[in-house]
């Protein structure tokens, strides 16, 4: 679990952002937004005392580059920022920000090119997807010693529970239905 959290649950629209913002999550994710909300949205966030990480790849007007990564780092200053690219990874692990690599499982020679980048990058956490391969997520974890957090086609508590039984430290998602049955607060 991240900081007794099973889910860090995903914003992919400001009525979800909301959700996170009301509920006792105090960690969760920026998915989808536009490069002039993220000064404002990050100002919800703390001023309600959430921790969110912010998927740069996701932001509309953000080139994904290193300067992109350190104007997130320090103008934004996200709790961490999750990445398909090296560079930003390097960049927000400079500037002392949680970096989150995503790697996408797509076949072997994918899965290679991957563990070749996070050598290069040694993210803090990877994201893999799909997070519903159990002895993947087994296998990136004792390949890399990296924690790892497990998204993508995740869609019942059964998925949520045999993805941590693998050794995901905490599971991605968007879909409420499990940001309400994980809820920290029952």
């Amino acid at each position: 679990m991240f900081h007794g959290q099973a889910i860090l649950p995903a914003a992919k629209s400001m009525k979800q952002f909301e959700q996170i913002l009301s509920s006792s999550y105090e960690y969760g994710v920026f998915l989808d937004t536009h490069i002039a909300q993220l000064k404002n949205i990050y100002k919800m966030a703390n001023h309600h005392h959430k921790k969110m990480f912010l998927h740069a790849d996701l932001v509309h007007g953000l080139k994904n580059d290193e300067y992109a990564a350190e104007y997130l780092c320090q103008e934004i200053r996200p709790y961490g920022i999750i990445s398909t690219r090296g560079n930003m990874i390097l960049k927000a692990k400079q500037k002392g920000v949680i970096a989150i690599q995503r790697v996408f499982m797509l076949d072997t020679i994918a899965l290679e090119k991957s563990y070749a980048l996070l050598q290069k990058t040694q993210p803090d956490y990877i994201e893999v997807l799909p997070g519903v391969v159990p002895h993947m997520i087994k296998e990136v974890i004792e390949r890399t010693n990296i924690p790892v957090f497990a998204g993508g086609l995740i869609r019942t508590a059964n998925d949520v529970e045999q993805a941590l039984a693998a050794g995901a430290t905490a599971i991605t998602t968007s879909n409420d239905q499990l940001f309400a049955h994980y809820r920290t607060d029952k």
